[in-house]
């Protein structure tokens, strides 16, 4: 289901809670997601978030929330401060464990976010999200076979996610492969027909593939659908190849990141 769809739905039952009882922290968590994934109100995220750790300071989605407002934006040392809380409070947690090694590969520092992801993996070797952060780190050191390696495992667990099979794309045509680009190119195009294929996930192998010019419209009907990936954008390290062009600066000026 495409963001737009099932975002404001969240956003309004969270504001529903809050109007029940305003001192619900995972209420106001909540709402900061919405906020920032929906209206790009990356202000607004970061009052919610700050209000839900006020209330509860022992809520580790309150600080996971903060630590997604404050890494998007690029604010990484106070992102990953807020991260490690999180992880803290809830060790067992896998998603806070993966996305922990995910904000460290955003704030451009793999050797740190490996050692999270490792130990995520020696916790639960089944769970498919870290291999896929995994993957994207190998991908950032150009290690592309074992990237692609991680990635495979993502897909299977996952049972096919798009992302997984996109970053496969991605990887694949780095590395010379567009034959097998273009193929996984197919595949997403045969999954939306099936299931919603999100519109980021496509344009990160166009955009590896140097087909700019439809990288950057797949990014903004991703803005259109509301993508919650293009919250990424400002961060992920995937994207420095279209950093410098207009349209792409034009983009993060639209969803208030640049």
């Amino acid at each position: 289901m495409p963001s737009k769809d099932c975002l404001p739905q969240a956003k309004a039952a969270a504001i529903k809670a809050l109007e029940i009882d305003d001192s619900l922290a995972e209420a106001h968590a909540s709402l900061s997601f919405s906020l920032i994934w929906y209206d790009w109100d990356w202000d607004g995220g970061a009052r919610e978030a700050q209000r839900a750790i006020a209330l509860n300071p022992n809520s580790a989605h309150s600080h996971f929330a903060f630590a997604h407002v404050l890494s998007d934006q690029g604010r990484h040392d106070q992102a990953l401060a807020e991260m490690a809380r999180a992880r803290e409070l809830d060790p067992v947690f896998l998603l806070y464990r993966a996305l922990e090694g995910m904000l460290f590969h955003h704030a451009r520092r793999d050797a740190e976010a490996l050692d999270r992801l490792q130990k995520a993996v020696d916790l639960d070797p089944n769970f498919w999200i870290t291999y896929l952060m995994l993957g994207k780190v190998y991908t950032q050191q150009r290690n592309y076979p074992e990237a692609i390696e991680e990635l495979g495992k993502a897909r299977e667990l996952s049972h096919g996610n798009s992302e997984a099979i996109a970053s496969i794309g991605y990887d694949a045509a780095l590395a010379g492969d567009k034959l097998k680009a273009r193929a996984v190119l197919d595949e997403l195009k045969a999954l939306s027909n099936e299931h919603y294929v999100p519109p980021v996930n496509v344009a990160l192998v166009l955009s590896a593939l140097g087909e700019k010019e439809e990288a950057l419209a797949s990014l903004e009907k991703g803005c259109a659908e509301r993508d919650v990936r293009v919250t990424l954008l400002k961060v992920d390290p995937r994207w420095d190849s279209l950093r410098s062009d207009p349209r792409f600066i034009a983009i993060l000026r639209r969803i208030g990141l640049e």
